[in-house]
């Protein structure tokens, strides 16, 4: 089970780093068909390794000063509160449904992909700029949708925060992509913890995982320096298209069942 989970591991570390999104929206995918698990405990383990993986990603970026800790604090406290309460609420939902609802945001995520390609044009400097009531609403708002996302199925929303980063924040995109990872992992550990307790825990799996993506993190850290992250992210989300089809069609009986 655990080399079974290795390769995808290290690839969603990769894609982390690289890309300070996306990769986490392939974790619970590999906890539900390669490793075999309930989607609630999919997406309960799911967290500990995005979580932990994005965090050590943060640093990476925090070492080279590719981290806004003012933006981070205020886009991630409305973000973990949203988070808390998702985890809760999703309790009342099924894993099934659970799923149905990761392949939409599988699909907006892909979509998402498609219209950064070459049209988020990061600015030239950075420059301090002082929060408005608009900027800090702005903000407010997209950290309460994306940890909305994050408690109820599992994603760290990197495909949400980054663009969220450049145009709002002003960030350009490496110190958006260091933010967003410290973001992912903020919101990460409040959904896992909102989980625990409720879900059946493999400690030496996720541990294994955790390293595995880490190791990749420091990959795709040293990658984002050479190769056009427009290609890999076009690639991706085509990519994502392809694993939202597949989910749907797993979950055909239960979308039979809700519009009967």
């Amino acid at each position: 089970m655990i080399l079974a989970a290795a390769l995808p591991g290290f690839i969603i570390g990769v894609l982390l780093g690289m890309l300070g999104g996306g990769g986490s929206i392939l974790m619970v995918p590999v906890f539900v068909y390669v490793l075999h698990f309930e989607p609630k405990h999919a997406i309960g383990m799911s967290l500990f390794v995005v979580g932990l993986t994005s965090l050590a990603g943060a640093i990476n970026y925090h070492r080279r000063r590719n981290v806004d800790f003012r933006v981070a604090i205020l886009f991630g406290s409305a973000a973990m509160a949203a988070t808390y309460v998702a985890s809760h609420l999703a309790m009342y939902v099924s894993g099934a449904v659970q799923l149905i609802l990761f392949a939409l945001v599988m699909l907006v995520g892909a979509t998402m992909m498609f219209r950064r390609t070459g049209q988020i044009m990061p600015p030239p400097d950075h420059h301090s700029i002082p929060f408005s009531p608009r900027r800090r609403l702005l903000f407010i708002t997209k950290g309460l949708g994306v940890g909305a996302l994050t408690g109820l199925v599992g994603v760290g929303g990197g495909f949400l925060i980054v663009p969220a980063l450049v145009l709002i924040g002003n960030l350009p995109m490496k110190r958006a992509v260091g933010t967003s990872l410290l973001i992912i992992a903020m919101n990460a550990a409040v959904g896992f913890i909102g989980y625990y307790g409720r879900i059946e825990i493999d400690w030496l799996l996720m541990v294994v995982i955790t390293l595995v993506a880490t190791t990749g993190m420091i990959v795709g850290t040293k990658l984002a320096r050479r190769v056009p992250a427009a290609m890999l992210r076009r690639a991706f989300a085509i990519f994502l298209v392809i694993m939202a089809g597949f989910i749907l069609y797993q979950s055909r009986g239960t979308l039979l069942e809700l519009f009967a």
